[in-house]
């Protein structure tokens, strides 16, 4: 008996909301598991999160009430559930549908009708790498104190990275320290507040947020190509000019591409800090800059960047304007919801607009 071989039962959860589908499926795999079922996407969320999850997640897409997606979206954003293995089990034959369900985090994309060779063979692949997964693991547990002090060495480079290249952008404008400092909070509370949420928690591990509160330093990284006369001109641009200041966002995506080129390779923790810097202008109806992009075409990084760049702008003053008290910039925020915003990143900013004013006074400068 080898090491992968287990004493017990795996453990499936089918999900359905056909009763004969629930019945199909039981009968495959009852003789070899443990099968509990729900009838809808509720339900199977009560019985994943309990005390023991499953080993392996057989889901429907079209169901009443919360889909197939919203499931799996819900279990990747649960610590509890992130890492049990979801195979969907679906009419849905496009290959869109099938692309979305993998981005999702399915490992497996099954169209009815079902195989029942093929998916008792898919189901114990599954399960097989779970435990292969789960063996390695335990294996490994004893270098975690070797991991961890490596990475933190690896953490201080990253940090010293970012500071260094942060500092160009404070060097152009008096401000900017300030601003980017005071940004930075702003985006960490939102991706808090955002990491239990369906549509973001897949994105938002407590790595991600870290590397988002420290990218966010480099949002305007790209001002530092920009010329004094306009970047520091006391009075609103003129149409050229602002053409000119637009051009920041792809100027900071370049300047960290240069660094890049410079170690001779891609480094993945500054993958959050250039899609902020180009995309966090974008706005959610496709009216901003520079791409055009709208919705979920823009990354997530810059939607939360882009409430937090906007709330500083507007309550900071400026040498052709005023800063606005809070809560009249509140209520401009709330006017761009699902235009402007994320309408979800701006819930979550209306939540935490007394957090947002806490920070303000603290970085105020």
């Amino acid at each position: 008996m080898d090491n992968l071989t287990v004493t017990h039962k795996a453990t499936i959860l089918v999900v359905d909301d056909t009763p004969n589908n629930l019945s199909l499926m039981s009968g495959l795999l009852k003789d070899q598991y443990k099968v509990k079922i729900a009838n809808n996407g509720e339900k199977a969320l009560s019985i994943a999160q309990a005390e023991s999850p499953p080993d392996l997640i057989l889901l429907d897409i079209m169901m009443p009430g919360l889909s197939g997606y919203d499931v799996i979206r819900a279990l990747k954003a649960d610590p509890r559930t992130r890492e049990v293995p979801v195979m969907f089990i679906t009419a849905m034959s496009e290959t869109e549908d099938e692309r979305l369900g993998l981005e999702l985090g399915a490992v497996d994309y099954i169209t009815k009708p079902i195989s029942p060779p093929i998916l008792l063979a898919r189901v114990a692949t599954h399960l097989k790498i779970k435990r292969a997964s789960d063996f390695l693991k335990d294996q490994n547990a004893f270098l975690e104190d070797e991991v961890n002090r490596r990475t933190r060495e690896v953490q201080a480079i990253q940090d010293v990275t970012i500071l260094a290249m942060a500092s160009l952008a404070e060097t152009r404008d008096n401000e900017t320290g300030n601003h980017i400092r005071r940004t930075q909070h702003y985006v960490r509370l939102l991706a808090n507040r955002l990491q239990t949420h369906p549509r973001f928690g897949y994105f938002l591990s407590d790595k991600t947020i870290d590397l988002l509160f420290k990218s966010a330093l480099l949002h305007d990284i790209g001002k530092v190509g920009i010329p004094d006369h306009i970047l520091l001109k006391p009075g609103r641009f003129t149409p050229e000019e602002f053409e000119i200041m637009k051009t920041h966002t792809t100027l900071g995506r370049d300047a960290i591409l240069a660094a890049e080129r410079h170690l001779g390779m891609e480094v993945g923790f500054l993958s959050l800090a250039k899609e902020i810097a180009y995309y966090h202008q974008e706005k959610w109806d496709g009216s901003g800059y520079p791409t055009g992009a709208r919705g979920e075409q823009i990354p997530i990084s810059a939607r939360l960047m882009a409430v937090a760049d906007v709330y500083d702008a507007l309550i900071s003053q400026r040498p052709y304007k005023d800063g606005l008290p809070h809560d009249r910039a509140v209520e401009i925020m709330r006017e761009g919801r699902g235009t402007h915003f994320d309408p979800d990143v701006l819930d979550a900013f209306l939540a935490l607009q007394d957090e947002f004013r806490s920070v303000a006074l603290i970085y105020a400068g």
